[in-house]
């Protein structure tokens, strides 16, 4: 197997499917050995690895829930046991809470944080630990982090922005080290827990993006794979948007 990431090491948190999925198959595509972890649907789990051994890397799927730290720093460590290192961190688990500023929960609040923040944080600390020059740091946030046009996203849009500021951080802390770090904020992409195909993304389509139409996976994932890659060596501390011009 050959490709811009032969021999590297991938770990990409909620990788299961959605965006992370295709994250996956792509880095086993490009060459990398992939390890990702899931919650929930063992099923499509096993269906996502499969299809990243289909390019003939390894791919191992973990269960583990990005809410509890040391389920997340346990998965770095896995990967190292599983492949012998990590050069590669995707951060892509997250959740999406939605509600009136009002009504939100400090339950919720937490989850919030706890996913979408915090995880980050932790799986970054546990891979920059292991890691040796080339490595590889890369969030998955959200426009939103830079406009949220709709009511009941504030502590989404605020946990999206934390990572805006993590990134810059710790590109600071790693680069002497030669690790990049850094950020990827989707738009509106057509997934199953964010459907092209119902009235609300018909809005989104006609009214808020300049380019008509909801992105893919598969072009997230390419974005991705660019930042991962040796072309993208001198990349780092950014915040890279990719949202068909829903922040324009």
């Amino acid at each position: 197997m050959t490709g811009p990431l032969h021999n590297r090491r991938a770990l990409v948190t909620g990788g299961s499917r959605g965006i992370g999925a295709a994250i996956v198959r792509r880095l086993a595509r490009d060459g990398a050995d992939v390890v990702f972890t899931y919650v929930s649907r063992a099923e499509q789990a096993a269906a996502t690895a499969d299809a990243a051994r289909a390019g003939g890397v390894q791919a191992l799927a973990i269960r583990a829930d990005a809410a509890d730290a040391q389920a997340v720093a346990a998965a770095v460590q896995q990967t190292c046991d599983a492949f012998g290192g990590i050069d590669i961190l995707v951060n892509n688990a997250g959740v999406g809470l939605m509600a009136p500023v009002d009504e939100f929960s400090l339950a919720d609040f937490d989850q919030t944080v706890a996913v979408n923040l915090r995880a980050a944080f932790v799986a970054s600390q546990a891979a920059a630990r292991r890691m040796s020059s080339g490595g590889r740091i890369v969030m998955i946030g959200s426009c939103n982090a830079e406009r949220m046009p709709f009511l009941g996203g504030a502590v989404y849009a605020m946990s999206k922005a934390g990572l805006v500021g993590l990134t810059k951080g710790l590109a600071r802390d790693l680069g002497g080290r030669g690790i990049t770090v850094n950020n990827v904020q989707p738009g509106p992409i057509d997934t199953d827990m964010n459907p092209a195909d119902t009235d609300f993304a018909g809005t989104i389509r006609e009214q808020v993006l300049a380019l008509p139409r909801y992105g893919t996976g598969d072009e997230v994932a390419a974005m991705v794979a660019y930042l991962c890659g040796p072309e993208a060596g001198f990349v780092t501390g950014a915040s890279l948007t990719i949202d068909g011009g829903f922040t324009a």
